[in-house]
């Protein structure tokens, strides 16, 4: 079975990817190994630098109860804190409902959605052949939107997932009292937790933890209990709330090593080409804008006005990195600094002498607002 592109996974890179491509008329197909919609461990903020593309897209998301979010609170493991107005703003929308809602249109636009999990990809003759249980697809261009982890990058034998990470992620939904203008981020000894409410008025309470620290205590409650709630932040936040799922969702070996934005000839886009610590937010806005990056070069190609497919890799890494390079190292910096304990009290210090540095710190890890691309 013949396609223009065959994109693997439907998280929000791979959705954008596919409806983008299918505006752009090529016939896609998004193989996706579970059906919509489903909670996902994210922090389900969005900078408001993607809603030009979104738009374009014909995608808006306050349509659908999308969480204006104007403001901003930063809160060390000790306590302190600062607030602030966020630069551009954003939105908060849970992946339940953004991919669901993505996924109907995608599959209105022409592309053809499939439930069935890769089991193998390979390049011959330039041209892909992507695996399933039970099929076998072929397209010339192949996106892989597989999400923090998966079984295909250890079947691409890719460099980071050899590596073991200490990071556990772990995401619930909330029934409680918060600011709808408003997202936190509050930082816990060994890690950092993201809050906000969502379209359901619920509250999306996401962390990502040491898990050597994390394996001390006997569950997701216990942690909670004795660790995230030594900040008097999300103690208040947690005593007073009721969770809505009936357990957390959890994900280890959350990975922020360095990934290859193009890997054996695979546009890689959102999670897959590579991630932004929470601490810095906005992992959602990347996954959106790598997308647009992909997609506009993939259709160049398509119509030869990219001549070779070594010009599109080439072209597409370079544009991965002047976008997102600088945004991963002022991430890994901030996560780092955060971690040290008693110098996160003084820099929150600092911040607070200084409030005005804090949104150019914010402007350094969010990206200008997207040109639409219809």
């Amino acid at each position: 079975m013949g396609y223009d592109a065959i994109i693997i996974g439907g998280g929000l890179g791979g959705l954008c990817s596919a409806l983008h491509l299918s505006l752009s008329g090529l016939k896609v197909l998004l193989i996706e190994k579970n059906g919509f919609p489903k909670h996902k461990v994210c922090g389900e903020y969005i900078s408001n630098e993607v809603l030009p593309y979104l738009n374009s897209l014909g995608f808006n998301p306050f349509e659908f109860g999308a969480k204006n979010i104007t403001d901003f609170t930063l809160s060390t493991p000790g306590s302190r804190s600062i607030s602030t107005t966020l630069p551009l703003g954003g939105f908060s929308i849970s992946r339940f409902c953004i991919d669901a809602e993505l996924a109907k249109k995608v599959q209105k636009a022409g592309a053809t959605i499939t439930q069935e999990t890769v089991t193998n990809i390979s390049f011959t003759n330039d041209q892909f052949k992507v695996e399933t249980k039970d099929k076998t697809y072929h397209a010339p261009i192949a996106v892989g939107a597989f999400g923090k982890r998966s079984n295909m990058d250890v079947k691409l034998n890719r460099a980071f997932i050899k590596r073991k990470s200490p990071f556990l992620g772990v995401k619930a939904h909330y029934k409680g009292t918060f600011p709808d203008t408003a997202v936190g981020l509050h930082n816990f000894d060994g890690g950092y937790c993201g809050v906000s409410k969502v379209e359901t008025n619920n509250l999306n309470i996401c962390y990502l933890a040491d898990f050597e620290n994390f394996k001390k205590y006997k569950n997701v409650a216990d942690f909670q209990e004795n660790v995230l709630s030594k900040n008097t932040f999300l103690r208040d936040i947690l005593n007073n709330a009721e969770l809505v799922f009936e357990k957390p969702l959890t994900i280890s070996q959350v990975s922020f090593e360095r990934k290859n934005p193009v890997e054996n000839h695979i546009i890689m886009v959102g999670d897959s080409a590579g991630m932004i610590h929470p601490l810095a937010g906005n992992g959602m806005g990347m996954a959106i804008r790598s997308a647009q990056l992909a997609s506009e070069r993939i259709v160049d190609f398509s119509n030869g006005k990219i001549a070779t497919r070594s010009q599109l890799e080439t072209n597409y890494t370079k544009a991965w990195n002047n976008e997102f390079s600088a945004r991963l190292r002022s991430g890994h910096i901030i996560a780092r600094l955060f971690r040290l304990g008693w110098f996160s009290e003084f820099l929150m210090i600092l911040l607070n002498l200084f409030p005005f540095v804090l949104p150019y710190i914010i402007k350094g890890t969010h990206g200008k607002p997207m040109k639409a691309s219809f």
